[in-house]
């Protein structure tokens, strides 16, 4: 035996070979599926893409509707692709959360200490969060046919906006997964995730046209990034593709990943 060579050591002291170091695909999908099994035992994590949405869409479609539009059907095609932004865009701090919650129980550390890939963590829990955005989206667009919402680009301008929609979303979602990991308790992460959201939501073009809004206001909705959003899905929806709001969406997505990730992976890997 040389105790020189590492494999010729191993095999001197055990007749047990370690196994390979999986890969970063391979831990990715390990992650995911944990991810999985985690709804699958607590299926109530599941009413926030689930109940939440119908409930938005119904509340305000005939809260509002009347008395914005004159009816709930003209309303209800208005406002639909707005709540579907908002909702989803709220939903992506749950990422946070979760990821929070693990290092409160001490399974961070855990994690950190195995000899894979350190991103799959991350990525396997942000893949299955992109599964939740999709079934929100569903359930949405499957109550607006119900209710009687037509969009104007069909089946394949639906399909376009939840794509863009959902791409925006991964990328917003790595700001909560930093917060998730910088913050110390996940109250104070709740607090501070709808301290953000919920002006950006509610002060965009989600639910009225921003031409109705005093000028100051009007300043701030056009330059919010939920608005670009918005105003994005709701053309591919109906047919007036937006050029320009398509291309600022995918510019505000790209610059979260580019700065959001590496800060991410920074304070991943340094957190004491």
């Amino acid at each position: 035996m040389d105790k020189h060579d590492p494999k010729s050591f191993e095999e001197g002291i055990t007749k047990i070979t370690r196994p390979k170091k999986p890969s970063a695909i391979s831990a990715s999908i390990t992650f995911a599926w944990r991810a999985l099994l985690r709804i699958r035992y607590v299926p109530e994590q599941l009413f926030d893409v689930t109940i939440f949405p119908v409930i938005f869409l119904l509340m305000f479609t005939y809260l509002f509707g009347g008395a914005i539009s004159g009816s709930t059907g003209d309303y209800l095609d208005f406002v639909l692709p707005g709540i579907l932004v908002m909702t989803v865009s709220m939903i992506t701090m749950y990422t946070g959360l979760d990821l929070n919650k693990d290092i409160e129980k001490g399974v961070f550390d855990r994690f950190r200490s195995l000899p894979i890939w350190r991103p799959a963590v991350l990525v396997g829990a942000l893949a299955v969060d992109a599964v939740r955005y999709l079934i929100a989206s569903t359930i949405m667009i499957t109550l607006g046919y119900i209710l009687g919402f037509r969009p104007e680009a069909g089946f394949i301008g639906v399909v376009l906006g939840v794509l863009l929609l959902l791409f925006f979303a991964f990328s917003l979602s790595w700001i909560w997964t930093m917060l998730g990991i910088v913050v110390r308790t996940e109250k104070a992460l709740m607090a501070m995730s709808m301290m953000i959201l919920f002006p950006l939501t509610f002060l965009s073009s989600v639910f009225v046209d921003p031409t109705t809004m005093p000028n100051w206001l009007q300043k701030f909705v056009e330059i919010n990034p939920i608005t670009f959003v918005v105003d994005a899905v709701r053309s591919l929806i109906h047919g007036t593709v937006a050029i320009n709001d398509i291309l600022m969406v995918m510019y505000i997505s790209i610059g979260l990943l580019l700065v959001f990730g590496p800060l991410t992976m920074y304070f991943f890997r340094n957190k004491n």
